[in-house]
């Protein structure tokens, strides 16, 4: 497995005072020094952490893919087209959220995904959709021929240490078997920590996960680069 680490939430900590520090893009860079295999930014609507500048400044500066986390929203649409990251990933919003609370409801919304996704794969951007672990959701990506998804783990993560976290790990499992025997990329991500990523090697396939919120709380008290040194180690295993 790859391991990708999303840093909203340096630009979060910046916009908190208005300036300039921490710096996203030396964040980013650290990121890969450590042992990142992409770096994941989420531009919201509300540009609520990563700011446009941000989006364009890493994808120019970075030696690795950036995965660039987007709603199905013109403007960033637009954006994407112009930078072509490496992937995106197609998630939903809600303005009063504090972070994605779920999948992407693509079952219920073939033609709108499928417009939506078609231009950025016709310039040659990977499109992954955030998705719950649902059987429906997962045939459905196929249909709108996404090329990958990511397996949206906050159930799992959050059930982990109660009764409950087996059923949730079990749907997860389901999940990726089927996107994979029919030609779907499996990614992971969302709640994911240094507690309970361990059996995401028990899922077979699973290509890359995504994580964020618990490498950025690490490096308050051991620095970015050891922070995400240790999940590197985690997701390979070592």
């Amino acid at each position: 497995m790859l391991l990708g680490v999303n840093i909203d939430h340096v630009a979060t900590l910046r916009n908190a005072r208005g300036g300039v520090e921490p710096d996203v893009l030396s964040a980013a860079l650290i990121c890969e020094k450590y042992g990142a295999t992409s770096i994941t930014t989420h531009l919201r609507e509300d540009r609520r952490h990563i700011k446009d500048e941000d989006v364009y400044l890493i994808s120019k500066n970075i030696k690795t893919r950036l995965n660039l986390e987007m709603a199905m929203a013109d403007d960033i649409q637009k954006i994407a087209l112009e930078i072509r990251p490496h992937s995106v990933c197609i998630v939903p919003e809600r303005r009063q959220e504090i972070t994605t609370e779920g999948g992407l409801e693509v079952a219920n919304n073939l033609k709108n995904v499928k417009e939506f996704i078609k231009p950025l794969r016709e310039k040659g951007i990977i499109v992954s959709l955030f998705i719950t672990p649902d059987i429906e959701q997962v045939e459905a990506s196929k249909e709108v021929e996404a090329d990958s998804i990511e397996l949206h783990t906050g159930a799992y993560s959050e059930s982990f240490h109660i009764e409950n976290g087996e059923k949730e790990f079990q749907r997860l499992k389901r999940a990726a078997e089927l996107a994979q025997n029919i030609g779907l990329r499996v990614n992971a991500g969302h709640g994911l920590n240094y507690d309970n990523v361990f059996r995401m090697h028990e899922i077979a396939g699973l290509y890359e996960l995504n994580i964020g919120h618990s490498i950025i709380s690490r490096a308050i008290f051991k620095g970015l680069g050891q922070a995400v040194e240790d999940m590197y180690k985690a997701v390979k295993n070592v």
